[in-house]
């Protein structure tokens, strides 16, 4: 190992530390609470993931016959029986034991990674960092448009009967003759692959592995949740103090630039 990759991975537990740079890791949803936040004392949400250990399986580099750069992850743990023998292959090769989820995540740099590395949350994010949580939503069954996609269903009075939860008109029978592709339309609600962005990190517990992130991640308890850097900008969000809101004599909230009494 190089003196550059000596100050990024460490060992830890007989096991290669992946280096600090890779910001990336797989995790379990283990559900909500609420707890103060470290800066500004304030009551908030949060979901708390147990995320990794997750030990690198394969890292594969543009310049190989892979085309790309990636890094292959695993979490949980699985019984040999279960798996297949080119998944047991792929674990022998790594010298891990059995994993339950393997999932391949596509990097810009690749330096310093190795296979049979850890990836460590405490090494991977910190308090205050923003993040992309993706998961696969909960399964809702067979919905109608109102709950699916927010229509506003039809009024309820001037001779409508029983529509009121009906998605309307979906096309025209003389120009069209037919529903267009797309048309938005009862069906299957939930049970897709959904990110959610730029979710700033509350709090990391490293002892435990939990990561505590601010607001709701997709998924139900105990599902997989990818955690990424944020593709978004760093800069923290721009927190509206209430000391600087200005009202006017009937309480609205007086645009910035707006005279009072003015729209």
């Amino acid at each position: 190992m190089s003196e550059a990759q000596t100050t990024t991975a460490v060992e830890t537990n007989g096991a290669k530390k992946a280096p600090e740079t890779f910001h990336a890791i797989l995790g379990e949803k283990v559900g909500m609470t609420q707890i103060y936040h470290p800066k500004d004392r304030n009551l908030y949400g949060v979901t708390v993931v147990k995320a990794g250990p997750c030990p690198v399986l394969r890292v594969k580099t543009a310049d190989s016959k892979d085309g790309y750069n990636a890094v292959q992850l695993g979490f949980g743990s699985r019984r040999d029986k279960v798996c297949s023998k080119s998944e047991l292959g792929q674990f022998k090769k790594a010298g891990v034991a059995a994993q339950r989820y393997v999932r391949e995540i596509r990097v810009d740099d690749i330096k310093g990674l190795e296979a049979g590395q850890t990836v460590t949350v405490d090494s991977s994010f910190k308090p205050g960092d923003y993040v992309d949580v993706q998961g696969v939503s909960k399964g809702r069954g067979f919905a109608g448009v109102m709950k699916r996609h927010n229509f506003r269903g039809l009024p309820a009075s001037h001779g409508a009967s029983d529509k009121q939860r009906s998605p309307g008109s979906l096309a025209s029978r003389r120009s069209l003759g037919r529903v267009l592709p797309g048309q938005r339309m009862a069906g299957h609600h939930g049970d897709t692959t959904t990110s959610t962005i730029k979710i700033e990190v509350v709090e990391i517990d490293a002892e435990k592995g939990l990561i505590y992130l601010a607001g709701a991640v997709p998924g139900p308890r105990g599902g997989l949740v990818t955690i990424f850097e944020t593709v978004k900008s760093k800069k923290a969000r721009t927190e509206i103090v209430r000391s600087t809101i200005k009202k006017d004599k009937m309480g609205n909230i007086i645009k910035p630039g707006a005279k009072p009494g003015k729209k």
